[in-house]
Protein backbone atom coordinates (compact mmCIF):
# COMPACT_ATOMS: atom_id res chain seq x y z
CA UNK A 1 0.00 0.00 0.00
CA UNK A 2 2.81 2.43 0.93
CA UNK A 3 4.58 1.71 -2.36
CA UNK A 4 1.39 2.45 -4.30
CA UNK A 5 1.05 5.83 -2.60
CA UNK A 6 4.70 6.62 -3.34
CA UNK A 7 4.27 5.57 -6.99
CA UNK A 8 1.08 7.59 -7.36
CA UNK A 9 2.68 10.66 -5.76
CA UNK A 10 5.73 10.33 -8.00
CA UNK A 11 3.54 10.19 -11.10
CA UNK A 12 1.55 13.20 -9.91
CA UNK A 13 4.62 15.35 -9.25
CA UNK A 14 6.41 14.21 -12.37
CA UNK A 15 3.49 15.03 -14.62
CA UNK A 16 2.92 18.38 -12.95
CA UNK A 17 6.47 19.72 -13.02
CA UNK A 18 7.92 17.92 -16.04
CA UNK A 19 9.73 20.46 -18.22
CA UNK A 20 12.09 20.09 -21.16
CA UNK A 21 14.35 22.65 -22.82
CA UNK A 22 13.62 21.05 -26.20
CA UNK A 23 9.88 21.63 -25.86
CA UNK A 24 8.38 25.11 -26.04
CA UNK A 25 5.32 26.00 -23.98
CA UNK A 26 2.52 27.78 -25.79
CA UNK A 27 0.40 30.68 -24.58
CA UNK A 28 -3.33 30.25 -23.93
CA UNK A 29 -4.39 31.07 -27.47
CA UNK A 30 -1.91 28.65 -28.97
CA UNK A 31 -2.98 25.95 -26.50
CA UNK A 32 -6.52 26.34 -27.74
CA UNK A 33 -5.28 25.88 -31.30
CA UNK A 34 -3.61 22.58 -30.36
CA UNK A 35 -6.81 20.56 -30.07
CA UNK A 36 -8.81 19.10 -32.89
CA UNK A 37 -11.63 21.61 -32.49
CA UNK A 38 -9.84 24.84 -31.65
CA UNK A 39 -10.61 24.22 -27.96
CA UNK A 40 -8.40 22.45 -25.40
CA UNK A 41 -9.20 18.83 -24.46
CA UNK A 42 -11.66 18.71 -21.55
CA UNK A 43 -10.96 15.11 -20.64
CA UNK A 44 -8.70 12.23 -21.63
CA UNK A 45 -10.55 8.89 -21.31
CA UNK A 46 -12.25 9.25 -17.93
CA UNK A 47 -10.09 11.80 -16.15
CA UNK A 48 -10.70 15.53 -16.55
CA UNK A 49 -8.11 18.05 -17.69
CA UNK A 50 -7.87 21.73 -16.79
CA UNK A 51 -9.29 22.63 -20.21
CA UNK A 52 -12.75 24.18 -20.54
CA UNK A 53 -15.02 24.98 -23.44
CA UNK A 54 -14.85 28.53 -24.74
CA UNK A 55 -17.87 30.72 -24.12
CA UNK A 56 -20.72 29.75 -26.45
CA UNK A 57 -19.23 26.36 -27.38
CA UNK A 58 -20.99 23.08 -26.66
CA UNK A 59 -20.35 19.39 -27.19
CA UNK A 60 -22.69 16.42 -27.50
CA UNK A 61 -21.15 13.00 -26.80
CA UNK A 62 -22.33 9.42 -26.90
CA UNK A 63 -20.33 6.62 -25.31
CA UNK A 64 -20.99 2.93 -25.91
CA UNK A 65 -19.64 0.30 -23.51
CA UNK A 66 -20.09 -3.46 -22.74
CA UNK A 67 -23.44 -5.10 -21.97
CA UNK A 68 -25.25 -2.83 -24.39
CA UNK A 69 -24.38 0.24 -22.34
CA UNK A 70 -24.83 3.75 -23.70
CA UNK A 71 -24.17 7.11 -22.08
CA UNK A 72 -25.08 10.49 -23.52
CA UNK A 73 -23.82 13.79 -22.19
CA UNK A 74 -23.76 17.44 -23.15
CA UNK A 75 -21.44 20.25 -22.00
CA UNK A 76 -21.62 23.98 -22.59
CA UNK A 77 -19.14 26.79 -22.00
CA UNK A 78 -20.85 29.58 -20.07
CA UNK A 79 -17.63 31.60 -20.06
CA UNK A 80 -14.03 31.00 -21.10
CA UNK A 81 -13.39 29.71 -17.58
CA UNK A 82 -16.61 27.97 -16.57
CA UNK A 83 -18.43 25.02 -18.13
CA UNK A 84 -21.21 22.72 -17.00
CA UNK A 85 -22.81 19.54 -18.28
CA UNK A 86 -25.43 16.85 -17.77
CA UNK A 87 -25.40 13.13 -18.60
CA UNK A 88 -27.66 10.08 -18.57
CA UNK A 89 -27.44 6.47 -19.69
CA UNK A 90 -27.78 2.81 -18.76
CA UNK A 91 -27.13 -0.80 -19.69
CA UNK A 92 -28.94 -2.92 -22.32
CA UNK A 93 -29.72 0.22 -24.29
CA UNK A 94 -28.30 -1.42 -27.42
CA UNK A 95 -29.81 -4.88 -27.07
CA UNK A 96 -33.07 -6.81 -27.36
CA UNK A 97 -33.76 -6.47 -23.62
CA UNK A 98 -35.41 -3.72 -21.65
CA UNK A 99 -32.89 -1.01 -20.74
CA UNK A 100 -31.62 -0.75 -17.17
CA UNK A 101 -31.39 3.01 -16.83
CA UNK A 102 -29.15 4.74 -14.34
CA UNK A 103 -31.13 6.09 -11.36
CA UNK A 104 -30.81 9.78 -12.18
CA UNK A 105 -29.40 12.45 -14.44
CA UNK A 106 -25.81 13.29 -13.44
CA UNK A 107 -24.14 16.69 -13.43
CA UNK A 108 -20.69 18.18 -13.92
CA UNK A 109 -19.11 21.58 -13.28
CA UNK A 110 -15.60 22.86 -13.99
CA UNK A 111 -13.99 26.24 -13.28
CA UNK A 112 -10.48 27.21 -14.38
CA UNK A 113 -8.80 29.03 -11.51
CA UNK A 114 -5.45 29.80 -13.15
CA UNK A 115 -4.58 30.16 -16.82
CA UNK A 116 -1.49 28.43 -18.15
CA UNK A 117 1.63 30.57 -18.04
CA UNK A 118 5.10 30.08 -19.44
CA UNK A 119 6.38 28.03 -16.51
CA UNK A 120 3.18 27.24 -14.66
CA UNK A 121 0.28 24.91 -15.51
CA UNK A 122 -3.38 25.78 -15.82
CA UNK A 123 -5.38 24.70 -12.76
CA UNK A 124 -9.08 23.89 -12.63
CA UNK A 125 -11.45 22.64 -9.94
CA UNK A 126 -14.72 20.86 -10.52
CA UNK A 127 -17.29 18.26 -9.63
CA UNK A 128 -18.63 15.28 -11.57
CA UNK A 129 -21.25 12.81 -10.35
CA UNK A 130 -21.05 10.66 -13.50
CA UNK A 131 -19.18 7.37 -13.18
CA UNK A 132 -18.90 4.77 -15.94
CA UNK A 133 -19.98 1.21 -16.43
CA UNK A 134 -22.81 -0.57 -14.64
CA UNK A 135 -24.64 1.22 -11.82
CA UNK A 136 -25.63 -0.91 -8.81
CA UNK A 137 -28.56 0.47 -6.83
CA UNK A 138 -27.73 -1.99 -4.05
CA UNK A 139 -24.15 -0.76 -3.72
CA UNK A 140 -25.00 2.84 -4.67
CA UNK A 141 -22.08 3.28 -7.07
CA UNK A 142 -20.89 2.88 -10.64
CA UNK A 143 -18.44 0.11 -11.54
CA UNK A 144 -15.89 2.89 -12.15
CA UNK A 145 -16.53 5.51 -9.50
CA UNK A 146 -17.47 9.04 -10.40
CA UNK A 147 -14.72 11.63 -10.00
CA UNK A 148 -16.64 13.62 -7.39
CA UNK A 149 -14.78 16.76 -6.27
CA UNK A 150 -11.46 17.25 -8.04
CA UNK A 151 -8.59 19.61 -8.80
CA UNK A 152 -6.43 19.14 -11.90
CA UNK A 153 -3.38 20.82 -13.43
CA UNK A 154 -2.55 20.79 -17.16
CA UNK A 155 0.63 21.81 -18.96
CA UNK A 156 0.82 22.12 -22.75
CA UNK A 157 3.88 21.59 -24.94
CA UNK A 158 4.82 21.88 -28.58
CA UNK A 159 7.30 19.45 -30.10
CA UNK A 160 8.16 19.82 -33.78
CA UNK A 161 4.74 19.52 -35.48
CA UNK A 162 3.09 17.70 -32.59
CA UNK A 163 1.17 19.24 -29.72
CA UNK A 164 0.91 17.54 -26.33
CA UNK A 165 -0.16 18.08 -22.77
CA UNK A 166 0.52 16.61 -19.33
CA UNK A 167 -2.28 16.43 -16.78
CA UNK A 168 -2.39 15.47 -13.10
CA UNK A 169 -4.97 15.80 -10.36
CA UNK A 170 -6.56 14.67 -7.12
CA UNK A 171 -10.18 13.79 -6.40
CA UNK A 172 -12.54 12.75 -3.64
CA UNK A 173 -15.46 10.60 -4.80
CA UNK A 174 -18.90 10.77 -3.25
CA UNK A 175 -19.39 7.05 -3.97
CA UNK A 176 -18.10 5.68 -0.67
CA UNK A 177 -21.17 4.90 1.39
CA UNK A 178 -21.20 1.11 1.01
CA UNK A 179 -17.54 0.12 0.50
CA UNK A 180 -16.35 2.73 3.06
CA UNK A 181 -13.28 3.51 0.91
CA UNK A 182 -12.84 7.22 1.62
CA UNK A 183 -9.26 7.69 0.41
CA UNK A 184 -8.32 10.75 -1.61
CA UNK A 185 -7.33 9.58 -5.08
CA UNK A 186 -4.69 10.78 -7.57
CA UNK A 187 -4.56 10.47 -11.35
CA UNK A 188 -2.41 11.57 -14.26
CA UNK A 189 -2.06 11.30 -18.02
CA UNK A 190 -1.12 12.95 -21.31
CA UNK A 191 -2.52 13.72 -24.74
CA UNK A 192 -0.69 14.08 -28.04
CA UNK A 193 -2.14 15.37 -31.32
CA UNK A 194 -0.46 14.27 -34.55
CA UNK A 195 -0.87 15.00 -38.22
CA UNK A 196 -3.79 13.53 -40.14
CA UNK A 197 -6.19 14.68 -37.39
CA UNK A 198 -5.26 11.88 -34.98
CA UNK A 199 -4.76 12.13 -31.23
CA UNK A 200 -3.56 9.71 -28.56
CA UNK A 201 -4.83 9.84 -24.97
CA UNK A 202 -3.28 7.91 -22.08
CA UNK A 203 -4.15 8.04 -18.38
CA UNK A 204 -3.51 6.25 -15.11
CA UNK A 205 -5.97 6.38 -12.22
CA UNK A 206 -4.34 5.09 -9.02
CA UNK A 207 -7.82 4.12 -7.71
CA UNK A 208 -6.73 4.60 -4.09
CA UNK A 209 -10.44 5.03 -3.29
CA UNK A 210 -11.39 1.74 -4.95
CA UNK A 211 -8.85 -0.87 -3.85
CA UNK A 212 -10.65 -2.44 -0.93
CA UNK A 213 -14.20 -3.38 -0.04
CA UNK A 214 -16.26 -4.19 3.04
CA UNK A 215 -18.52 -6.37 0.87
CA UNK A 216 -18.55 -10.15 1.35
CA UNK A 217 -16.65 -12.16 -1.26
CA UNK A 218 -19.89 -13.37 -2.84
CA UNK A 219 -21.04 -9.81 -3.47
CA UNK A 220 -17.66 -8.79 -4.92
CA UNK A 221 -17.73 -11.78 -7.28
CA UNK A 222 -21.31 -11.07 -8.30
CA UNK A 223 -20.94 -7.36 -8.96
CA UNK A 224 -17.20 -7.13 -9.63
CA UNK A 225 -17.04 -3.82 -7.74
CA UNK A 226 -13.82 -2.78 -6.00
CA UNK A 227 -10.54 -3.18 -7.87
CA UNK A 228 -7.59 -5.49 -7.29
CA UNK A 229 -5.25 -2.68 -6.28
CA UNK A 230 -3.51 -2.21 -9.64
CA UNK A 231 -5.22 1.03 -10.58
CA UNK A 232 -6.72 1.77 -13.98
CA UNK A 233 -4.61 2.30 -17.09
CA UNK A 234 -6.69 3.59 -20.01
CA UNK A 235 -5.93 4.82 -23.51
CA UNK A 236 -7.81 6.00 -26.57
CA UNK A 237 -7.21 7.04 -30.16
CA UNK A 238 -9.26 9.92 -31.58
CA UNK A 239 -9.93 10.65 -35.21
CA UNK A 240 -11.39 13.91 -36.50
CA UNK A 241 -13.76 12.27 -38.96
CA UNK A 242 -15.38 15.52 -40.10
CA UNK A 243 -15.03 19.19 -39.25
CA UNK A 244 -17.16 18.91 -36.10
CA UNK A 245 -17.32 15.15 -35.56
CA UNK A 246 -14.84 13.07 -33.59
CA UNK A 247 -14.66 9.27 -33.38
CA UNK A 248 -12.77 7.66 -30.50
CA UNK A 249 -11.79 4.06 -29.80
CA UNK A 250 -11.22 3.44 -26.07
CA UNK A 251 -9.19 0.64 -24.50
CA UNK A 252 -9.97 0.69 -20.80
CA UNK A 253 -8.55 -1.11 -17.74
CA UNK A 254 -5.45 -2.38 -19.55
CA UNK A 255 -4.13 -3.73 -16.23
CA UNK A 256 -7.33 -5.77 -15.80
CA UNK A 257 -8.00 -4.32 -12.37
CA UNK A 258 -11.69 -5.25 -12.45
CA UNK A 259 -12.41 -8.40 -10.45
CA UNK A 260 -14.96 -9.68 -12.96
CA UNK A 261 -12.88 -8.99 -16.11
CA UNK A 262 -10.87 -11.46 -18.18
CA UNK A 263 -9.35 -8.76 -20.38
CA UNK A 264 -9.48 -5.02 -20.97
CA UNK A 265 -12.67 -3.21 -21.98
CA UNK A 266 -13.36 -1.92 -25.50
CA UNK A 267 -15.55 1.15 -25.92
CA UNK A 268 -16.52 3.72 -28.53
CA UNK A 269 -17.19 7.44 -28.10
CA UNK A 270 -18.64 9.88 -30.64
CA UNK A 271 -18.40 13.64 -30.00
CA UNK A 272 -19.93 16.54 -31.87
CA UNK A 273 -18.81 20.08 -31.04
CA UNK A 274 -20.01 23.44 -32.27
CA UNK A 275 -20.74 26.97 -31.09
CA UNK A 276 -23.79 29.21 -31.02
Amino acid sequence: MIMRYILALTIFLGLLFSLSSDILAQDEFEVAQSSLYDVPPRWLVDMPTAGTLHRGYYNLSFRFYPNGGALGYADIGLSNRFMMGISFGGEDVISNSDPEWNPSIEFGLKFRLIDEMEYFPAISVGFSSQGSGKYSSELERYAFKSRGFYAVASRSFYFYQWTAGWHAGVNYSREKKIDDDKDINVFGGFDATFKYNLALMMEYDAALNDDRSTLPDSAETSYGFAGKGRGYLNMSIKWLFAENLELEVILKDLLVNRRESDTFTRELRITYIDNF
